[in-house]
C-alpha cells in the first residue's frame, strides 16, 4: 500500500481554516512554507485535519531522524510526565540531565574527557558555545563562514549568513564576528579543477587571518561540517584539517556546528566524523530530541570548565521531558544497524536523485550532501549556474500536490532539500522519489528547463 493517500484538494477546507486563525493570531514574519494544518503523524508520514496523508521530507527541518511519534520517545515521555515534568536545573538536579550529560561525553568526538552543558535550542547552543570560548581563551573574535546559518538570537543572527531571509531589518548585530569563504565545490571557477579549488581556499584562510582578523584576536572558528541553510555544502576534508591545524597553531578553539547535520543526519553520529578532525567543541539539537526541544554543548572538560559557576544555564535547560527523550533517541541512532540503515537510505536517493539530473542536465545543476542529508540545486543555465529560486518553489508546491512535503535550502533559495525520517522503509523512499521524479519533470517542463 502506497504510504502518500490524498482524499482533498490540497489544502483542504480544515487546514485552510486552521491557517486562516494562525494568520489572524501571529505575525507573518513566523513564516510557513506549507499551507497544512497536522493532526497526527509516525514514521514517516503525517496526516491533515482533512485525512490528507503525506510523506515528510522536511523532518521538522532536522528534527526527526527517529521519525514522528516512535514508540521509545513516546513511552519515554509518557512515564516521565507522571513523574516530574519539570526541575530547574539551577535549583536541584535529576536523573535524566545527568544520564543525557554522562552519555553525550563519551559519545562526542575525540579522546579527551569531556563536559556537557544542556540548553533548550540550536542558536542558544551556539551562543553559549561562543561565551564558553570567549571564557577559556580570553579573546573576543568568533570566525564563521559564507553561507552559514547558526540561529536568530542577535549574536547567532550576526554569526548568519544569508542577509535578506534572517537578518534583514534586525540590526545592529553585535559585533567581532567575521565572515571567511567556504568551499562551494559546485562554484569552482570554469577551468579550474575541484582540487585546486580546495587548495585555493586553504590559501585563502591564510590570507583571512591576516587580512579580516588576526588569530590572536579569535577566540573560536565556528564551522558547519555541512552547511544545513547554506545548502548542503559538505566541508572538504582537506580544508577542515587545515582549519584544524591553524586553531592548533594560534589558540583558536574549533566549534563543530552539528545541530542540523549531526546525529545520524549524513550516516554517522556526528558529521565531522567523516573528515578525521576532532573538534574542542560540539553543538547538537534538533534529532537529539526526537522533537522536544533541547540543545547541547559538549567539549573538552577543560575548555567547558572557563565560564564561572552561574555563567551558563536558564530556566528551561535540561528539561526532564526533553532529556529522557533525547536518551530514547539515541538508543536508537547510535544503533549501528540504523547508522547502516541511513547510508543505505542515502544511497537508494542519490542514485534516484543523480538519475533525475541526467534527465535534466539544464535544470537540476547539482545533486550533493553526505549519506541521507541530500540537496539538489536548480539552475537556469548548466554553465552560467545562475540559480533559479522560482523553479525551486515550483517544485516543492508541486511535490506538496502529489502528497510530499519537500522545502528550500541554499545561500539563493534555489535548492530542493531531503531531510527525511532514517525510519523510512525502500518502499516509502522509491514512492517520495517518484513524486520528485514527477514533479521536477513537470516544473521542468512548464518552466523551459527541460
Amino acid at each position: 500500500m502506497p504510504a502518500i493517500r490524498l482524499v482533498t484538494e490540497i489544502p483542504g477546507p480544515k487546514s485552510r481554516a486552521l491557517v486562516a486563525r494562525r494568520e489572524a493570531a501571529m505575525p507573518p514574519g513566523a513564516a510557513k512554507l506549507t499551507s497544512l494544518g497536522i493532526a497526527h503523524a509516525h514514521g514517516a508520514t503525517m496526516t491533515d485535519l482533512d485525512g490528507n496523508t503525506f510523506l515528510d521530507f522536511a523532518g521538522g527541518i532536522g528534527m526527526l531522524a527517529v521519525g514522528h511519534t516512535p514508540d521509545n520517545v513516546v513511552a519515554a515521555l509518557q512515564a516521565q510526565a507522571a513523574e516530574l515534568v519539570h526541575m530547574c536545573a539551577i535549583v536541584a538536579s535529576h536523573e535524566s540531565s545527568v544520564a543525557l550529560a554522562e552519555r553525550l561525553n563519551a559519545l562526542a568526538p575525540g579522546p579527551a574527557k569531556k563536559r556537557t552543558a544542556l540548553m533548550n535550542s540550536g542558536a542558544e547552543a551556539l551562543e553559549t558555545a561562543v561565551h564558553i570560548s570567549r571564557a577559556f581563551t580570553k579573546r573576543q573574535g568568533v570566525v564563521v563562514f559564507e553561507g552559514s546559518y547558526h540561529g536568530r538570537t542577535n549574536l547567532t543572527l550576526a554569526m548568519t549568513s544569508k542577509f535578506n531571509l534572517f537578518k534583514k531589518g534586525f540590526g545592529p548585530f553585535a559585533p567581532e564576528v567575521y565572515r571567511l569563504a567556504f568551499p562551494n565545490l559546485y562554484r569552482c571557477p570554469p577551468g579550474m579543477t575541484e582540487e585546486a579549488y580546495v587548495d585555493w581556499h586553504i590559501a585563502q584562510l591564510d590570507h583571512g587571518f591576516t587580512a579580516f582578523v588576526d588569530p590572536t584576536h579569535v577566540a573560536c572558528v565556528v564551522i558547519e561540517p555541512v552547511q544545513g541553510e547554506g545548502g548542503f555544502l559538505t566541508a572538504p576534508a582537506r580544508w577542515l584539517q587545515r582549519l584544524r591545524e591553524l586553531c592548533d597553531q594560534h589558540g583558536m578553539l574549533l566549534v563543530a556546528d552539528e545541530v542540523q547535520c549531526g546525529m545520524g543526519r549524513t550516516g554517522k553520529l556526528w558529521a565531522i566524523d567523516h573528515s578525521g578532525v576532532v573538534p574542542d567543541i560540539v553543538t547538537t539539537a534538533k534529532s537529539l530530541g526526537a522533537g522536544t526541544p533541547i540543545s547541547a554543548i559538549i567539549g573538552r572538560a577543560d575548555v567547558m570548565e572557563a565560564p564561572h559557576p552561574g555563567g551558563l544555564g536558564g530556566t528551561y535547560s535540561g528539561s526532564p521531558l526533553a532529556c529522557v527523550a533525547a536518551l530514547a533517541a539515541l538508543d536508537t541512532i547510535t544503533d549501528p544497524a540504523f547508522l547502516a540503515r541511513a547510508n543505505e537510505i542515502g544511497e537508494r536517493m542519490r542514485s534516484r536523485l543523480l538519475a533525475l539530473q541526467a534527465r535534466f542536465p539544464r535544470f537540476v545543476g547539482d545533486v550533493r550532501g553526505l549519506g541521507p542529508m541530500l540537496a539538489i540545486e536548480l539552475v537556469k543555465d548548466p554553465t552560467t549556474r545562475e540559480p533559479w529560486m522560482e523553479a525551486t518553489q515550483a517544485v516543492n508546491a508541486a511535490t506538496l500536490q502529489r502528497g510530499l512535503v519537500t522545502i528550500r535550502a541554499g545561500l539563493y533559495s534555489n535548492c530542493v532539500r531531503f531531510l527525511p525520517p532514517l525510519t523510512l522503509t525502500d518502499a516509502e523512499v522509491d514512492e517520495a522519489m517518484d513524486v520528485v521524479d514527477a514533479s521536477v519533470a513537470e516544473v521542468a517542463q512548464r518552466l523551459g528547463g527541460a
